[in-house]
């Protein structure tokens, strides 16, 4: 890795290094006002999440298509926007069983710049190109995340994964700057300018987690990973998650515990098949067998058993 530079400087512009004109007080304010103060700008989060669900669904599409193809996402990022992509890969797993190499979390500086600060990995573009190189292949999406949407490492990492045939998204915080590089879909989240002059862990980081959770969690409705809007796909790893999904079987079937138990048991404790034996009637192993069809979309499971049966 290249050695820190502690003579190069880089002028930032973007809203979120902008000054904010409603918090130029702040320090002289009691502890629950700047709470108050805080609290009011993160109000502004969601609306601003908002105004680029168009694209937002655009990149969605893009990752349905490619994980049905048997490809992979890919979240690039650096700082808080690469601690927080990694968080979300790393709960879809357990969140809806999803495969573990389904989303790959790039973060510069590696698993150590995750709990600490590591000096200049965001500037080294070689780094995030080599990344993707590496890991990467055609047909795969390659998510970038950056506040000011200028982050090397990123930049880089998604102008290697465009030569690889891989589609490409950036998301960033900084609307009125055309995107740096060339990407398939431009999310420009407009959050303005930080309480915190240029402390993009706050709205920026905020909007990017709503951003980053509602990405991935359209995905896997879309790929069948719920029914309804229950986890049926959960992987149930504890006491509290097994007891969950005898619950989310009695909210999804209206039968009593006992019976949804005895499903769940003869099922070999696979939380769908049972599902779809109790509301199809199948027996499980044809109830396992229409999901293994269907690649595990309960909804398609129940036409295929029972036409036009579907909850």
């Amino acid at each position: 890795m290249t050695p820190p530079r502690h003579d190069v400087a880089v002028r930032v512009d973007s809203p979120t290094e902008a000054r904010n004109p409603r918090t130029g007080d702040i320090d002289r304010l009691s502890t629950l006002e700047v709470l108050r103060l805080i609290n009011t700008e993160d109000h502004l989060v969601p609306d601003a999440v908002a105004a680029v669900l168009p694209e937002l669904a655009r990149a969605a599409d893009l990752a349905v298509v490619a994980l049905r193809a048997g490809g992979r996402v890919h979240y690039v990022g650096a700082g808080t926007s690469g601690r927080l992509a990694t968080l979300d890969a790393a709960e879809l797993v357990p969140t809806f069983n999803s495969p573990p190499d389904w989303f790959v979390a790039h973060h510069a500086g590696g698993r150590e710049a995750l709990v600490h600060a590591v000096e200049d990995v965001e500037d080294q573009a070689t780094s995030g190109a080599a990344e993707i190189r590496q890991h990467a292949a055609p047909g795969d999406v390659v998510l970038g995340v950056t506040a000011s949407g200028r982050t090397p490492f990123v930049l880089a990492a998604l102008a290697e994964a465009r030569l690889l045939g891989a589609s490409t998204v950036l998301v960033s915080n900084n609307p009125s700057a055309p995107a740096p590089v060339d990407v398939d879909v431009l999310i420009a989240v407009d959050t303005g300018p930080e309480a915190i002059a240029g402390s993009t862990r706050m709205k920026a980081g905020s909007s990017q987690k709503l951003v980053l959770t509602s990405f991935s969690t359209a995905v896997m409705v879309r790929l069948g990973r719920t029914y309804s809007n229950l986890m049926v796909s959960m992987r149930a790893t504890n006491a509290k998650l097994r007891g969950r999904t005898v619950r989310i079987l009695r909210e999804a079937t209206g039968l009593p515990e006992h019976e949804c138990t005895t499903a769940l048991t003869d099922a070999g404790g696979d939380l769908k098949v049972a599902l779809v034996h109790l509301l199809s009637g199948a027996p499980a192993a044809l109830a396992a067998e229409a999901l293994e069809i269907t690649q595990g979309h309960v909804r398609q499971a129940l036409s295929r058993l029972s036409p036009g049966a579907t909850g």
